[in-house]
């Protein structure tokens, strides 16, 4: 064990005080573990779900996505442009370290320099500390989603992450699937602390018992998590009893668990939308509306749904789902091959061309066949592709550098806000501000990018509502990207393991609160 984990692991050693009198464990197991220790490293849902588990956010969303007080006890708006936040007393860091305004400050600036969060943070002119306990956030202009971005600010130990480490180098230094110190060890105030971590293989997560939460009805003093890329494998290792939960439960596993008297599933409507984006850089005829309108015409969203999730997903045309403000009621996906056929006729690729493709093997529900689905659909426009796949451990190092013609990305606006998904998936990408850090198809609209600034300062909601929806009718016309299908949610646990009140939308279930009652 890793001295330092070893050492905040002993910090966790009255468990009994935390967990009370029925602690228990849970063995669960995901499609993969974490790629980092680090929560600024990597915007993604791992990330996310690592986070609730060994943070604590200064907000967070409820189950009716309302907010809820965490390391902020409360907060009010001073005027336009200021929040004021009113900190816990008496939390610490897993490293024993008090936690104070001054973390939030240290964390609040270091997602500013955090190449996937710092889009998130650019509405946001700076934060100012009040006194140990009491914190302002100040905005460039009227933002109308202070407290939905505040869900992503996790404060760091900034004592912990302060000096240097045995490399000389700096402990809070912010490295991209590298291995700095922040990537290896962890402070945090949630309710778990990393006792042992060996990439790919195991987590193990003991409960703080310092932990701050005394009105949380978590009774797990331990977890231990199992990646368990084969989703068969997975269902398998719940059902012999090997485990006690596991996500992401694949369509084709459903009758599976349901027909088993010792197991519950179970399934939420979902907002992450699956989606493939086409590299104009790399691929000079994405550069023409035409050969991308064609590969969307070419694309059978309901086959997709149907054959390969099993009716577990909805279509999708664009990236807000129903119930966002920006979903545009009027875009329906477009599957004509008649009409895409036409169209690189048209733009002068009847002949086609050659691509490559990559996907992940273990991050969305059934990537990989949805990924050789859309590569034989293409085929019939005469476009061959060489599709590879990986687990996305390796995935997303390629993501970050480009590196296929044809790139499958999933986004969940975390925000719960349909700005979210142009700010990181399809504005003009850059690197100082972070907008666009995951459009991998270099996409670049500035009339679109102009519109979304505008709903980023729009406080009516109606107004907002409107900004949106023709920004979405605008990318569906350029073929911007490729929509597929929004992903539904599915877990299933042992019975006895009460995880449907920790379960959300987001999927970054609250595991500090998780009871087992037997």
């Amino acid at each position: 064990m890793n001295k330092t984990l070893s050492m905040l692991a002993g910090a966790a050693l009255s468990l009994g005080l935390a967990a009370g009198v029925n602690a228990a464990t849970l063995k669960m197991a995901y499609d993969a573990d974490p790629v980092s220790l680090d929560p600024h490293e990597q915007l993604s849902g791992g990330t996310m779900q690592l986070s609730h588990m060994t943070f604590d956010p200064l907000v967070r969303w409820d189950k009716d996505l309302g907010f809820e007080p965490r390391l902020a006890e409360k907060w009010e708006r001073i005027d336009d442009l200021t929040m004021r936040f009113y900190l816990r007393k008496g939390v610490t860091f897993h490293s024993g370290n008090p936690f104070t305004a001054k973390d939030v400050a240290f964390t609040f600036e270091r997602l500013r320099q955090s190449p996937d969060f710092k889009g998130i943070f650019a509405p946001f002119s700076e934060l100012k500390v009040i006194d140990d306990y009491t914190i302002e956030l100040k905005t460039k202009k009227p933002f109308p989603l202070v407290l939905n971005n505040v869900t992503y600010l996790f404060p760091m130990d900034s004592e912990f992450y302060s000096g240097t480490d045995a490399n000389g180098e700096p402990k809070d230094k912010l490295v991209k699937h590298g291995n700095s110190f922040a990537s290896r060890q962890l402070s945090g105030t949630g309710p778990y602390t990393v006792a042992e971590r060996q990439q790919g293989v195991r987590v193990e997560f003991e409960r703080f018992g310092n932990y701050w939460d005394e009105n949380s009805p978590g009774n797990v003093d331990e977890i231990i998590l199992t990646p368990i890329k084969e989703a068969p494998t997975r269902v398998a290792a719940l059902l012999s009893g090997d485990v006690d939960f596991i996500a992401p439960v694949p369509p084709t596993d459903h009758r599976r668990i349901e027909g088993n008297d010792k197991v519950n599933l179970i399934t939420m409507s979902g907002t992450r939308i699956i989606t493939f984006q086409m590299n104009q850089e790399r691929v000079e005829a994405f550069k023409d509306a035409r050969v991308r309108q064609a590969v969307a015409y070419a694309i059978n969203q309901e086959g997709i749904v149907k054959k390969i999730m099993r009716g577990f997903a909805t279509p999708a045309a664009q990236m807000s789902p129903e119930g966002y403000l920006g979903h545009n009621s009027a875009l329906k996906p477009r599957y004509d091959l008649k009409k895409a056929r036409e169209l690189m006729k048209e733009a002068g690729y009847e002949d086609g061309f050659t691509i490559s493709m990559m996907a992940p093997n273990n991050r969305y529900v059934n990537d990989e066949k949805i990924a050789q689905a859309v590569a034989s659909m293409l085929a019939k426009i005469n476009i061959k592709v060489d599709l590879k796949t990986m687990p996305k451990a390796q995935y997303w190092g390629e993501f970050d550098e480009r590196a296929a013609d044809m790139m499958m990305i999933g986004w969940h606006a975390d925000t719960e806000d349909s700005n979210n998904f142009f700010e990181f998936l399809t504005a003009c990408p850059d690197a100082d501000t972070g907008l666009g850090q995951y459009n991998s198809g270099n996409y670049c609209n500035p009339e679109a990018d102009k519109l979304m600034v505008e709903a980023n300062t729009e406080t009516d909601p109606q107004k907002r509502a409107e900004i949106m929806q023709t920004i979405e009718q605008m990318l569906y016309d350029d073929a911007a990207f490729i929509p597929l299908h929004w992903q539904n949610l599915a877990w299933a646990a042992r019975k006895g393991v009460n995880v449907e009140p920790v379960l959300n939308v987001m999927n970054f279930p609250y595991m500090g609160d998780l009871v087992i009652e037997e």
